[in-house]
């Protein structure tokens, strides 16, 4: 089963006096601004690392769920960060790395089944399996 998903970005101008927008097929973004200041000088607003690392967490704790329940338990809440570190590498901007913060309550887990679960997670959830970068984690049960 192939499963397709749409984004689309309009951007206007030069890298760094320029403007874009990105857009998702669902409206979950819709003209959403970027630009170079937001990507690369921390100015407020967002930038398609941000929304990588959203991606992630949302993705690594959703396979979080799916890792515990083939060991039959059913999190009360799983909540996860992302913290991305976007450096130069060889002369270019590189995501270098994306550690993975979570938190999860799970009711009867053990300490090692969690664990395992999360590691699983970590390693098989689409975006971890699509990203070209070391990425760490941090699991604990609250």
């Amino acid at each position: 089963m192939i499963r397709q998903s749409q984004a689309n970005a309009v951007w206007r101008g030069g890298l760094k006096d320029g403007k874009g927008t990105v857009s998702s097929e669902s409206g979950a973004l819709s003209s959403v601004p970027y630009n170079f200041r937001q990507r690369f000088e921390n100015e407020k607003g967002t930038n398609p690392e941000e929304l990588i690392a959203a991606a992630h967490v949302g993705c690594f704790s959703m396979a979080l769920s799916a890792e515990l329940g083939k060991a039959n338990l059913v999190p009360e809440t799983i909540e996860t960060k992302a913290t991305l570190d976007l450096d130069t590498k060889d002369g270019k901007p590189t995501v270098t790395k994306i550690h993975l913060d979570c938190v999860a309550k799970v009711p009867n887990a053990s300490v090692e089944a969690f664990n395992k679960a999360a590691q699983d997670a970590k390693a098989g959830c689409p975006i971890s399996r699509l990203l070209n970068t070391e990425i760490t984690l941090n699991a604990r049960l609250a």
